[in-house]
């Protein structure tokens, strides 16, 4: 199995398992690990937060997030993400439905790597998902440690 796996934050059931089926549709089998609310989200980067730099903790290779999220906000959570050395780097994708220009804004002001809107049509959406796991797994470069 790739050891490089997708964290998807999504509250809504059916655009998470439209997500998984465009993955696997698109046979991008990397696993998709799940987080349901902006809670959960936050105390799951508050556990890399205190990770020790001896430590070798698994760690997503992209993020999907979207933003309105019950418990904590997207934008709140992709703050997080940037605060944390072992994240710092990881690339996020905003993949929401909102269509609010400051949501783009401060998006790309907190450290998103792209901001996705949610298509409606289904083809559409299985089209993006290629594209976004073709550049983000496969083509995309990242560092492996902050600093």
């Amino acid at each position: 199995m790739d050891s490089k796996f997708i964290l998807l934050i999504e509250d809504n059931k059916d655009d998470i398992e439209l997500t998984i089926r465009a993955f696997q549709k698109n046979n991008l089998k990397n696993e998709i690990v799940v987080i349901k609310d902006g809670g959960e989200a936050m105390d799951y980067f508050d556990k890399l937060a205190e990770v020790q730099p001896n430590e070798n903790p698994k760690l997503p290779t992209l993020i999907l997030l979207d933003l309105k999220l019950p418990k904590a906000d997207g934008i709140d959570i992709l703050k997080k993400i940037r605060s944390i050395p072992l994240t710092k780097f990881t690339p996020v994708v905003i993949l929401t439905s909102s269509l609010e220009e400051q949501d783009l804004f401060n998006g790309y002001q907190f450290g998103a790597n792209s901001y996705i809107r949610k298509p409606v049509d289904f083809n559409k959406f299985l089209n993006a998902v290629q594209q976004l796991g073709l550049y983000w797994l496969l083509l995309n470069e990242t560092p492996k440690k902050a600093g």
